[in-house]
């Protein structure tokens, strides 16, 4: 696959976080082929942590993301914010959040512009961000409104062994049960078929859909969620020909051949589905919006706050995501040809 010609966008994050950290670790540790990138962040502010975490990363600071293709190779490339953060690891501020929120606002908005291939988000610390009066549940429903609102993202995490998809992601166990339905499980096992045909080039993917209750309800002797929820659903999407196998006990459905049998699976809520995934491979696994229309990819772990500013943070999930960010945007570039825009929608 051919390289992509432009640049992925990465945002800060959280800059109590190890966000900054494992910037510079990526570029530090860039391999032969992997995407150029550059930084909405402050070039002072990384030059500082690079110094004290003892990592030999030059930082330039760049005038548009154009300039990050000839800068990648011997510096950071840098598009700075408007100020600079005053952040202390380990210790975020709420006054820093609008900073966090406009290195994304800015990093989507260049890629909406056409002049960067992908967003690549650092972790947010999202209950500082709420007390700055952030009204979001989280990234993914801040990315929706930023790309026009009407949208209904959902979550992958993937990693090369296994992809999976939470129908309900950040709610209590409770509420999560009662969220469940049969539109729920249809919207997301439609997006996610999509974008396994589109992003990862599976021309027919099987999807494996869990069961809510152990045994997946066991014919209702264990629930009634599978026969009234989850097989209806199931019914209308293989009607529309999506090959659905389900629902599997959650308890069988992760070993390795089971794994094997099909491309993604559809979870019920959030550990269900960042368990297996998490165990199979921690340090490498990414964060997918499905359902926007541009790719963003993301690390799959948190901002680390009790490690930040050590030198210790570990830089394989954000590199796994530049690098899922960079193929799937030569997938859509690719499928959409040389008369089309690279950044397609959905």
């Amino acid at each position: 696959m051919t390289g992509h010609p432009l640049p992925l966008a990465l945002t800060m994050g959280e800059p109590a976080g190890i966000g900054g950290e494992i910037t510079l670790k990526c570029w530090a540790e860039r391999r032969p082929g992997d995407p150029a990138f550059f930084v909405v962040d402050d070039p002072g502010r990384l030059a500082a942590l690079a110094r004290r975490v003892g990592i030999e990363v030059p930082v330039s600071a760049i005038a548009s993301p154009a300039d990050a293709a000839a800068v990648i190779d011997r510096a950071l490339p840098v598009l700075p914010l408007s100020t600079a953060p005053d952040a202390q690891p380990g210790r975020p501020d709420p006054d820093q959040a609008h900073l966090v929120l406009e290195s994304i606002e800015r990093a989507v908005h260049i890629v909406q512009e056409g002049k960067a291939s992908a967003v690549v988000t650092n972790p947010i610390q999202k209950e500082t961000l709420y007390a700055a009066g952030f009204r979001h549940a989280g990234h993914t429903e801040f990315l929706a409104e930023l790309a026009g609102g009407g949208l209904h993202p959902i979550m992958m995490l993937a990693c090369p062994e296994l992809r999976v998809v939470p129908a309900t992601v950040h709610r209590s166990l409770r509420a999560a049960i009662e969220m469940i339905s049969v539109e729920l499980i249809l919207s997301a096992g439609r997006i996610t078929a999509r974008a396994l045909r589109r992003d990862f080039g599976i021309p027919a993917p099987v999807l494996a859909v869990a069961g809510l209750n152990p045994h997946a309800g066991e014919n209702g002797s264990l629930g009634s969620e599978e026969l009234e929820i989850i097989i209806p659903a199931i019914e209308i999407l293989r009607s529309e020909g999506i090959d659905v196998r389900g629902p599997l006990p959650a308890d069988t459905m992760f070993h390795a051949r089971a794994r094997a049998r099909y491309d993604a699976a559809l979870c019920m809520y959030h550990d269900q589905a960042l368990i297996p995934l998490k165990t199979i491979d921690f340090d490498g696994g990414v964060n997918i919006t499905l359902g926007l229309p541009f790719v963003r990819t993301s690390p799959d772990h948190g901002t680390a706050l009790d490690i930040a500013g050590t030198g210790t943070a570990h830089p394989g999930s954000l590199q796994a995501a530049m690098r899922m960010a960079g193929e799937i945007a030569r997938r859509r570039l690719a499928a959409a040809g040389p008369a089309r825009d690279p950044i397609a929608a959905e």
